[in-house]
């Protein structure tokens, strides 16, 4: 379906009104389809983040200050969305030795196993985009890229 159909709109300012309305909706669009994935492991796409960025940094623990550096929705409330993961043993939390004023986040097992079960079902989540081709992908990715650049 059209960006037109889907949200009954005809008309826009201009393409890039467009560009900028259909970005929105089509975000909202995969983080739906994206939910139905991470509910198979009853956790969140937020969770899933956080739980990925400390496999990445496993073994060395990170505060929760270096998560919220890394994540992909910097709105999150990061510590409220660890002490969900430490109460579902997927992550530990303890005060840092170095500084008492921080805490330190890593993955437990339980956490690294449901990233690799995740992993294994890759297919799911890479199926959302199934009607891009490799170089569609990689196009996008350049305009995407574009849109962020500073200079």
């Amino acid at each position: 379906m059209s960006l037109e159909k889907d949200i009954k709109q005809a008309k826009f300012r201009n393409e890039h009104h467009k560009v900028t309305i259909n970005l929105i909706y089509t975000y909202n669009w995969m983080m739906e389809r994206q939910k139905a994935f991470f509910d198979l492991e009853n956790i969140t796409p937020q969770q899933f983040n956080i739980l990925r960025i400390l496999r990445g940094s496993f073994p060395k623990p990170i505060s929760t200050l270096q998560i919220r550096e890394r994540m992909l929705d910097k709105m999150s409330d990061t510590s409220r969305i660890v002490d969900r993961l430490v109460l579902k043993g997927l992550a530990n939390k303890k005060t840092s030795a170095a500084d008492k004023r921080l805490v330190d986040i890593s993955i437990t097992e339980l956490g690294k196993e449901v990233l690799e079960r995740l992993d294994q079902k890759h297919d799911k989540i890479d199926a959302i985009l199934d009607k891009l081709s490799e170089e569609d992908a990689k196009f996008l990715n350049i305009l995407l890229d574009k849109i962020r650049s500073t200079d």
